[in-house]
């Protein structure tokens, strides 16, 4: 009987990648794609991601983390400046960088500004990400490879490859990972089986009540919205196959006018972002959950360093 020959070429590897790019342009729902569930929020309100959200795709070869930016933008709030901060401060840190175009928007000059800071990083690996390839014909998405390939070379850089994806249609979402994972640096796995994100279920769960709060709100609304949650306790003395967990979390705006929009006529829509997010997060944490919300004002927190740091940023 022989004895099982290792391959010596067999190497396993392991590292952080990230997605970046103007707001909306498609990095969040990517990530969910590629991590196989929903790590990061997502919405068509620009600045959506407020932080750097961690989802780990376990491959018997690799184990790649994602890393999901806020998009970089022109700042207007103290808030805006931090979020770029964020985005600057991970490109530092990662060992590939994925750009993020969609395929139905020409390239801008938000794009371009991105580009641009993109190609100052000699040493990172970049790939072009071409998204929402769903959305539009084979003409304009040839046209949309030849812009993103032509820029980095105007640039003084080639990009390791350009690919076409869509996360909402799963086209090609695997091939990312394929041509990621050999820019990782060879390494054991950096978390453990079975995890798909490293963030704390508190955050997650006020990043399920801001995404169910964002929908239908007037165009002002979006930026001013932070859900902090409070509390998340087990209710006590309920039977073992019966348990509940109380959940306290807390909305807020930034004027008093902006209030009777978020709780909506009695209190009904108020009612639908608790409903709507009691599903998602019940999903998330394998139990029944009561959700008590409440709608406070933090005026003007996007422009306060104390009411950003009182709200996690």
């Amino acid at each position: 009987m022989s004895a099982r020959v290792e391959d010596p070429e067999a190497v396993h590897r392991a590292g952080f990648a990230c997605f970046v790019g103007r707001p909306n342009a498609g990095k969040s729902t990517l990530t969910n794609a590629l991590v196989g569930q929903k790590v990061a929020i997502t919405s068509n309100r620009p600045q959506t991601t407020r932080h750097t959200v961690r989802g780990i795709v376990h491959r018997p070869d690799a184990q790649l983390v994602l890393v999901d930016t806020p998009g970089l933008h022109k700042p207007r709030t103290l808030l805006g400046e931090r979020l770029n901060d964020v985005v600057r401060t991970t490109w530092a840190e990662v060992d590939v960088i994925g750009f993020c175009l969609p395929a139905n928007e020409k390239l801008g000059p938000g794009d371009r500004y991105i580009v641009k800071e993109l190609a100052e990083i000699r040493k990172t690996p970049k790939i072009a990400v071409i998204t929402k390839t769903d959305l539009v014909d084979s003409k304009t998405l040839a046209e949309q490879l030849i812009a993103v390939d032509r820029l980095a070379q105007e640039l003084g850089f080639e990009w390791q490859q350009i690919v076409p994806v869509s996360a909402v249609g799963g086209k090609q979402v695997e091939l990312v990972a394929d041509l990621l994972v050999p820019l990782l640096p060879e390494s054991p796995p950096l978390y453990p089986e079975g995890d798909l994100t490293d963030e704390p279920e508190q955050v997650m769960v006020a990043e399920l009540i801001r995404e169910a709060a964002l929908e239908g709100v007037r165009d002002e609304l979006p930026h001013s919205i932070a859900v902090v949650v409070e509390e998340m306790l087990p209710r006590e003395n309920r039977p073992a196959d019966k348990p509940l967990l109380d959940i306290h979390a807390n909305v807020y705006i930034e004027r008093p006018s902006q209030k009777g929009i978020i709780i909506g006529p009695k209190g009904s829509r108020l009612k639908e972002v608790g409903t709507k997010s009691r599903r998602q997060i019940e999903a998330l944490l394998g139990t029944p959950v009561f959700l008590d919300l409440h709608v406070k004002v933090a005026k003007d927190w996007q422009r306060d360093p104390k009411q950003l740091r009182k709200l996690g940023f």
